[in-house]
C-alpha cells in the first residue's frame, strides 16, 4: 500500500547517478558491409564518445580504448565524426575524428597486429586549428571527402570552411598543401558535401551570415572533372527565405533534397528544369541542422526512401517516391533521431519512446520487420516509476498554440495528503531553433518519481511544427518563448493541477535564457536552474560566442545597430534588480558557446541584494555536461535548490548552500 508521503519527499530508486549514467545516447548509426556502428556516451569515462562495432553475429565491441573521443568541434556543435567501407581484405577501413586534437585518422582494426590509428591531417598551430566533419569515404580516388574547418586568426570569427579532399595516403599528416579544398569558398558555411553515384557531380549546403541553416540555405552543385576538381558550381535549389537541411543521390543518379519551401520541411527531386514534390504534407521530413552529417532520409537501392517524419512526435517511414505513399514501421519508437543508414533493403536508425532510451534501431524493408539490433534498453528500475507523459497544446497570448509534454508526479509507494497539489517544474529546451522530444528521460523521472511534476514546453520557436511556428521567435526572444512557457505554468495551476506558489523554471543553454529572462520579467515562479545561459545579448553579439551562431540574434532578436535598447532591455543581465526568487546557475568553465564571464557578471550584479542562489562551475566541461560527477553534483543541487524553496523535507536530501 501506498505510504501517505507529501509531494517532494517520496524516496525513490532513480538517483542522480542512475540518471547520469544514462544520460546522452546513441548517434550516428551506419553500415559497414553487413556490420553496424554507431558512436555512444561513456559519461563515467570522463565523457568521451566510444565507437561501437557490431558484428555480424551480433556481438557488440567498443574498438576504440580511451582516451580516444570520437566526436568532431566544427562549428563547436561537431557533427558526423566517423565513416567506414567493407573491403574484401584486410576487414573494414574507417576514418574518425578524435576530439583532443580534432585530427582525421584511418584505423583498419582487423589488421595484423592490430596497429593503432594512424594520422591523416596536420595539426595547426593558429587558433582553433584544423576540424573536419563529415567524412565521406571514396576508396577508390583513394580519399576522404570531408568538411573542413580551419581557423585563421584567434578569434572565433577567423574561420574559414570548405569542401576538402584528404589523401587516404597519409601524405597530408604533415603537410597542409596535400589537401584538395574543392569548393569555391564563395560561402561562409558549407555541409552536406555528396558525390554522385557515376562520380560525375558533386552536391553540398552553403549559406551565410546572418542566416543560420533554418532560415535560409542554397543547394549547390558541381561537375566534377577527371581530375577531381569542381566546375561550373550553381545553385539549384534554395535561397535566403528557403531552408534546404539535406540533399542525397538516389541510386538512380537523381538528386532529392528536403526543402520547407511549402512551410514544412519536405522532400523534393531536384531536376535540370524543375523541382518535383515527393510526398506535401503539413509535416516535417527534416530539421535544423545543428550538427553536420544528421540525416533525416536515406534512398535504398530499390528507389524506396526511408525517412524521419511527423508533427511534434515522428516516425520512421518507407517512401515510394513514385506514387507519394507513405508507409510507417512497426514498434512502440515516437521519436528517431536523424541517423539513418542504409544498406541494401535494411535501414539503421538511433529511436526512443516515453518507455525506452534511444535503441539503435534496424527495419528490414523486405520483410516489414523492425527490431532493436544495439544499446538495447533495459529497465535500470522497475519500469512503474517511470513517468506518463501526456502531450498538450496550451493556448497562449492572442490565442496561440502552445505544445508541451506534461509529466505528473507519480510513485508506486507513495501518494500524496489529500487536498495538496504537487510542485511543477517548467522546461525550457535549448536551441532554441529545437523542441523536446518525446522520449523517456531519467532526469525527469528522478524528479517525478520524488513528486515533483515537469512540464516540458515547446514554446513558440521550437521545430516540428512547421516554418510558422518555428517564425513566432524571430525578433521576439526573450518576449515569446518566457509567454509561452509562463502560460502553461499557469494553466497547469488554473486548472489544478499544479501548486501555483510552488512553480519553478529551468533550461539550458536558450533554455538557460529563457528561465532567467523568465525570472527577471515575471514573478509567477518561486526559483530557477538557469544551465550554461546566455545572460547579455550585447556581449554575445560582440564577439561573446562562437561563429556558427555570431549572427544568431539577429533573427532572434534583431540587428543589434537598429535595436540596441531591445537587446539592454531583454538581458537579464541589465535585469538583475529586478530578481526576488532563488536561483541555481550552473556553468561549464570551458565553454566557448556560452562563456562563463556572463554567469560572474551576472553574479557580480546580483550580489548584496539578498537574493539566495548557488553557483557551480565545473573545470573541463564545455556546453552540455558529460562526465558523471558533474551530472551528478548538478542534479542534485537542483533538487536541493527546489526542496529548500518549497519547504519540503527530503529523505537524504543533498546539501546546497544558497548565499544572499
Amino acid at each position: 500500500m501506498a505510504a501517505t508521503t507529501p509531494y517532494g519527499a517520496w524516496r525513490s530508486p532513480i538517483g542522480a547517478a542512475l540518471a547520469a549514467s544514462h544520460d546522452g545516447h546513441p548517434e550516428y548509426a551506419g553500415a559497414v558491409g553487413d556490420e553496424v556502428w554507431w558512436t555512444v556516451p561513456r559519461p563515467g569515462e570522463g565523457g568521451r564518445r566510444a565507437l561501437v562495432r557490431r558484428r555480424v553475429d551480433g556481438t557488440e565491441e567498443s574498438v576504440l580504448p580511451a582516451p580516444w573521443n570520437v566526436r568532431s568541434r566544427v562549428v563547436e556543435y561537431g557533427g558526423l565524426p566517423w565513416a567506414g567501407a567493407a573491403r574484401e581484405r584486410g576487414g573494414p577501413l574507417i576514418v574518425f575524428v578524435d576530439f583532443s586534437d580534432q585530427r582525421l585518422y584511418a584505423f583498419e582494426p582487423d589488421a595484423p597486429g592490430s596497429p593503432a590509428p594512424r594520422p591523416l591531417t596536420p595539426l595547426s598551430p593558429v587558433g582553433g586549428g584544423l576540424r573536419w566533419a563529415e567524412p565521406q569515404l571514396h576508396t577508390a580516388r583513394g580519399e576522404v571527402w570531408c568538411v573542413l574547418e580551419e581557423f585563421t586568426g584567434e578569434a572565433p570569427t577567423d574561420v574559414r570552411r570548405r569542401v576538402a579532399a584528404v589523401p587516404l595516403d597519409g601524405s597530408a599528416a604533415t603537410d597542409r598543401s596535400a589537401v584538395r579544398e574543392l569548393s569555391d569558398g564563395r560561402h561562409r558555411f558549407v555541409a552536406n558535401p555528396r558525390l554522385s553515384p557515376d562520380g560525375t557531380r558533386a552536391a553540398w549546403i552553403a549559406w551565410d551570415h546572418p542566416r543560420m541553416p533554418w532560415d535560409g540555405t542554397e543547394l549547390r552543385l558541381a561537375d566534377v572533372t577527371a581530375e577531381g576538381a569542381f566546375a561550373r558550381e550553381r545553385t539549384v535549389l534554395g535561397g535566403p527565405s528557403e531552408s534546404v537541411a539535406q540533399a542525397e543521390w538516389a541510386h538512380d543518379g537523381s538528386l532529392l533534397a528536403a526543402s520547407d519551401r511549402n512551410g514544412w520541411w519536405n522532400l523534393y527531386r531536384v531536376g535540370p528544369d524543375e523541382v518535383t514534390p515527393l510526398c506535401a504534407r503539413e509535416e516535417e521530413f527534416a530539421g535544423p541542422l545543428w550538427k553536420f552529417g544528421w540525416r533525416w532520409f536515406a534512398p535504398l537501392p530499390t528507389g524506396l526512401v526511408a525517412v524521419v517524419h511527423g508533427r511534434g512526435a515522428t516516425s520512421l517511414g518507407i517512401l515510394d517516391p513514385e506514387t507519394g505513399d507513405l508507409c510507417d514501421a512497426p514498434g512502440p519508437w515516437t521519436e528517431w533521431e536523424p541517423s539513418l543508414a542504409t544498406e541494401d533493403t535494411r535501414v539503421v536508425g538511433v529511436a526512443a519512446s516515453p518507455r525506452s532510451a534511444y535503441e539503435v534501431v534496424e527495419l528490414d524493408t523486405a520483410t516489414g520487420h523492425a527490431r532493436v539490433i544495439g544499446a538495447e534498453h533495459r529497465d535500470p528500475v522497475d519500469p512503474a516509476y517511470y513517468p506518463e507523459p501526456q502531450i498538450r497544446t496550451f493556448t497562449g497570448p492572442e490565442g496561440r498554440e502552445i505544445h508541451a509534454h506534461v509529466y505528473p508526479p507519480y510513485s508506486p509507494d507513495h501518494a500524496a495528503p489529500g487536498g495538496e497539489l504537487p510542485p511543477y517544474v517548467i522546461w525550457a529546451h535549448g536551441g532554441p531553433t529545437s523542441r523536446a522530444p518525446l522520449v523517456l528521460d531519467l532526469e525527469i523521472a528522478y524528479f517525478t518519481s520524488r513528486g515533483i511534476g515537469v512540464a516540458e514546453v515547446n514554446y513558440g520557436g521550437s521545430t516540428g511544427y512547421g516554418r510558422a511556428y518555428r517564425d513566432r521567435l524571430r525578433g521576439q526572444w526573450g518576449v515569446v518563448d518566457v509567454e509561452d512557457c509562463a502560460a502553461v505554468a499557469s494553466a497547469l495551476a488554473d486548472e489544478g493541477t499544479a501548486d501555483r506558489d510552488r512553480l519553478a523554471i529551468r533550461g539550458g543553454s536558450a533554455g538557460g535564457w529563457t528561465a532567467a529572462a523568465s525570472l527577471t520579467s515575471t514573478d509567477l515562479y518561486a526559483c530557477g536552474t538557469i544551465i550554461y545561459p546566455v545572460l547579455d545579448l550585447e556581449g554575445w553579439a560582440r564577439g561573446g560566442t562562437h561563429d556558427f551562431e555570431s549572427r544568431y540574434l539577429d533573427g532572434l532578436v534583431g540587428p543589434l545597430a537598429e535595436h540596441a535598447e531591445r537587446y539592454r532591455s531583454r538581458s537579464p543581465l541589465r535585469q538583475a534588480d529586478r530578481i526576488t526568487a532563488p536561483f541555481l546557475l550552473l556553468q561549464g568553465l570551458d565553454d566557448v558557446i556560452c562563456p562563463p564571464e556572463q554567469c560572474e557578471r551576472f553574479l557580480a550584479a546580483v550580489a548584496g541584494r539578498g537574493v539566495p542562489h548557488a553557483y557551480l562551475a565545473f573545470e573541463g566541461e564545455g556546453h552540455g555536461f558529460r562526465r558523471a560527477d558533474t551530472m551528478i553534483r548538478a542534479l542534485e543541487a537542483e533538487f536541493s535548490l527546489y526542496a529548500q524553496t518549497f519547504g519540503i523535507t527530503a529523505p537524504d536530501m543533498p546539501a546546497l548552500a544558497l548565499v544572499r
